[in-house]
C-alpha cells in the first residue's frame, strides 16, 4: 500500500532564492522559509522561547538568531543553543521542479509528555523559571498526574543540595498538599510555585553524596533507633545517614521510621525555631504523594539538617529568667512513667485547658499536659490541642508588634502542625516531647497577643459573594490585616463554605511572590482547619487570611512568568501586547 504524501507545496524556489525568506501558511501552521547557503530550510515561525516571529530574525553561518530575547538556533535542525529557549520545530524540505514542498506535520522526535518531562528537568538544573512553568503546563495540558511533576521535583531537591532538605522542597509538598483545594489553572500555579522552588533551593549548590547501608540490616529496631538517636547527638551526620539507609533497607515502614526521626528531633528542644522537624514531617507527606519506594532517596536528606540544627536549650529564652530548657527535662524524665499510669485511662478535655495554654504561667502548662497524659491522653490528642492553641496566637496577633514578629508565632503554629502531623503517624512517646516544645512557643509567643487582636465578631448578613470581595480586596492593599481576617471569618458566617473560602485563599498566595512561610502558613492553616468544629476552622482561616494580607501584595513576578507561559501555550502573541498590559 502506497504511503500518502505528506508534502504541500509552500512557494516558487526562484522567488525564494531572490527574497531569501518567506512566511508561509500550511494547514494552518505559521512556518518561516529561508534559503541559505544554496538549501531550504523551514522552522515554525515562533520562537520556542517567548512566540517572536523568527522570519524576522537573522541568519548567518547555519545560525538563526530571534531578535526579541537572542536565541539562536542551528537552522538546518532547530536545535537551540540556549537551553532556556528550547528547541524550534523544523519540517522536511523537498524540492519539485521548481516548488517547494514542506511537510507541515513532521514525526516529532519524542512524544509531548517526554518533552515536558526533559524540559522539566531542564527548568529544574538551570533555575529557569518560564521553562518551568511551560513545562508543568504542557505536563498537565497532557494530562499527566500531577505526582509525575511532583517526583521530579523531590527527587531532584534531594538529591542536588548537599545541606539536604529545604525551604524549596517543604514549599513544593506543602503545594502539593493543598492541590485539592485549589481550581483550574490554580493547580498548575501551585505545582509551578513549588518546583520554581526547588530549582531556586539548589541552585549553585553542590549535589549531596549517599552513604551506603550497613551490610547487615537485620539489625533490631531498637537498636537502630539508638545508634540514629547517639550518632544526631553528637552531631555525626554520616553515621545517622547509615544507621537510616539500613532501616530503610531492612523494610522498617513510615510509623518506624517516623519514630527513628521523631525521637531525634525532639532530643533536643525546638530545633532550628520549628523548622528541623516541619521538613521531618514534610518528607514523609512527599512520599505519601510519589510513593514510599522513594524513602531512600528522599529520607536520608534531612539527616544533616538534624545533626547541624540550633538548640534552643543554648538559646537566652529557654534559660532565662526561667529556665524553661530544665523545667522540661526533669519533666521528660517522669515521661515513661506518666504514659504507663495512663495507659488504662481514657482522657477527656477540660473545659478550661486551652485558657490554660494560652495564659502567663509556664508552670500551669506543663501541669495541664502532665495531667493530661496521666488521665490517658495520647501524643494525638495533645498535639491536636497545642496546635490549635499557636494557631489562636496567628489569628490574634496585635499589628502593633513588629512586622518581624509574625515570623514567630508563625514559627510556632508551623512546628505545633508538623508534631500533631507525625503523631498521626506514629505513637511514640518521644513526640509527647514535641507538644511540650510547642506549648512552651506558645507561651513564649504570648506578648505577641498583647493586647491579642480580637477575633471577628459574628456577622451572617453579609452576602458571601461581598465577603470574597472584599477579601480579594484586603489583598491588594497593603495594611489590610484585619480587613482580611474579617471578610473571611464573615463569608463563613453567612454560609460561605470552606472549601470555597480555602481555594479563594490558595488563589490569593499563588499570585504573589510568596515567601517561605506564607506558604507554610497558608498549608498548616488548611490543614489544621479539616476535621475541626467550625468555630474551630473559622479562627484558624482568618489566622490564614490575616497572615497573607501582612504579607500582600508583592510584585507578582512569579504570576507574570506563569502568565506569559500560559499564553504562549494557547498559541497568543505575546510580543503584540503593550508593555502595560
Amino acid at each position: 500500500m502506497a504511503v500518502p504524501d505528506t508534502f504541500v507545496p509552500a512557494c516558487d524556489r526562484d522567488e525564494l532564492a531572490e527574497t531569501g525568506r518567506k512566511l508561509v501558511s500550511l494547514d494552518g501552521r505559521a512556518i518561516a522559509l529561508f534559503d541559505h547557503e544554496g538549501s531550504v530550510r523551514a522552522v515554525a515561525n515562533a520562537c520556542p522561547h517567548m512566540g517572536f516571529p523568527l522570519i524576522e530574525g537573522t541568519v548567518d553561518d547555519g545560525v538563526l538568531t530571534c531578535h526579541w530575547h537572542h536565541a539562536r538556533f542551528e537552522l538546518s535542525c532547530g536545535d537551540t543553543f540556549d537551553p532556556w529557549a528550547d528547541d524550534v520545530l523544523s519540517y522536511p524540505v523537498e524540492i519539485r521542479e521548481g516548488t517547494v514542498f514542506v511537510n507541515p506535520y513532521p514525526e516529532p522526535d519524542e512524544p509531548p509528555a517526554v518533552h515536558w518531562r526533559n524540559r522539566l528537568e531542564d527548568g529544574l538544573e538551570r533555575n529557569l523559571r518560564l521553562v518551568v512553568a511551560k513545562a508543568v503546563i504542557g505536563l498537565q495540558d497532557e494530562g499527566v498526574p500531577a505526582t509525575d511533576a511532583i517526583e521530579t521535583g523531590v527527587r531532584f531537591g534531594a538529591q542536588f543540595r548537599r545541606d539536604g532538605w529545604g525551604p524549596g522542597l517543604t514549599i513544593l509538598t506543602a503545594m502539593a498538599n493543598v492541590l485539592g483545594d485549589v481550581e483550574g489553572d490554580n493547580a498548575k500555579r501551585a505545582l509551578y510555585h513549588g518546583l520554581i522552588q526547588v530549582a531556586s533551593d539548589t541552585s549553585g549548590e553542590p549535589p549531596r553524596f549517599d552513604q551506603d547501608a550497613f551490610e547487615d540490616v537485620d539489625a533490631d529496631f531498637d537498636r537502630l533507633l539508638s545508634w540514629f538517636r547517639e550518632s544526631i547527638e553528637v552531631r555525626d551526620p554520616d553515621g545517622a545517614e547509615r544507621v537510616l539507609r539500613t532501616a530503610i533497607a531492612a523494610g522498617y515502614d513510615d510509623s518506624d521510621l517516623a519514630h527513628m526521626l521523631g525521637a531525634a528531633a525532639t532530643d533536643h528542644r525546638y530545633l532550628d525555631t520549628g523548622h528541623t522537624l516541619d521538613f521531618v514531617n514534610k518528607a514523609f507527606e512527599s512520599l505519601d504523594h510519589i510513593g514510599w519506594e522513594h524513602a531512600e532517596d528522599v529520607l536520608p536528606s534531612l539527616v544533616r539538617g538534624l545533626a547541624r540544627a540550633d538548640r534552643a536549650e543554648e538559646s537566652a529564652s529557654w534559660r532565662r529568667p526561667i529556665d524553661l530548657a530544665g523545667r522540661l527535662d526533669d519533666t521528660f524524665d517522669e515521661l515513661d512513667q506518666f504514659v504507663r499510669f495512663g495507659r488504662s485511662r481514657t482522657w477527656s478535655k477540660p473545659e478550661d485547658v486551652l485558657e490554660t495554654l494560652l495564659d502567663d504561667d509556664p508552670d500551669a502548662i506543663i501541669d495541664v499536659l502532665v495531667e493530661a497524659i496521666r488521665e490517658g491522653a495520647t501524643p494525638e490528642d495533645l498535639a491536636s490541642l497545642v496546635a490549635f492553641a499557636a494557631g489562636m496566637r496567628v489569628a490574634q496577633f496585635s499589628t502593633t508588634n513588629e512586622f518581624s514578629d509574625w515570623n514567630t508565632v508563625h514559627h510556632t503554629f508551623t512546628y505545633a502542625n508538623a508534631v500533631h502531623r507525625l503523631t498521626r503517624r506514629t505513637d511514640a512517646t518521644e513526640l509527647y516531647r514535641g507538644v511540650f516544645d510547642a506549648a512552651i512557643n506558645v507561651y513564649l509567643d504570648r506578648f505577641l497577643n498583647t493586647p491579642p487582636a480580637p477575633l471577628p465578631t459574628l456577622d451572617d448578613g453579609m452576602n458571601p459573594d461581598d465577603a470574597l470581595e472584599r477579601l480579594d480586596h484586603a489583598f491588594d492593599m497593603e495594611g489590610q490585616v484585619n480587613n482580611a481576617g474579617a471578610a473571611a471569618a464573615h463569608f463563613l458566617d453567612s454560609g460561605g463554605d470552606i472549601e470555597t473560602l480555602r481555594n479563594e485563599l490558595a488563589a490569593a498566595l499563588l499570585r504573589e511572590d510568596a515567601g517561605f512561610h506564607t506558604y507554610q502558613a497558608l498549608e498548616a492553616g488548611f490543614t489544621q482547619a479539616v476535621e475541626r468544629p467550625p468555630e474551630e476552622a473559622r479562627t484558624l482561616m482568618v489566622g490564614v487570611a490575616r497572615y497573607l494580607a501582612a504579607h500582600s501584595p508583592t510584585r507578582r513576578e512569579r504570576e507574570q512568568t506563569f502568565t506569559i507561559a500560559a499564553r504562549l501555550q494557547r498559541g497568543e502573541k505575546i510580543h503584540e501586547t503593550a508593555a502595560d498590559d
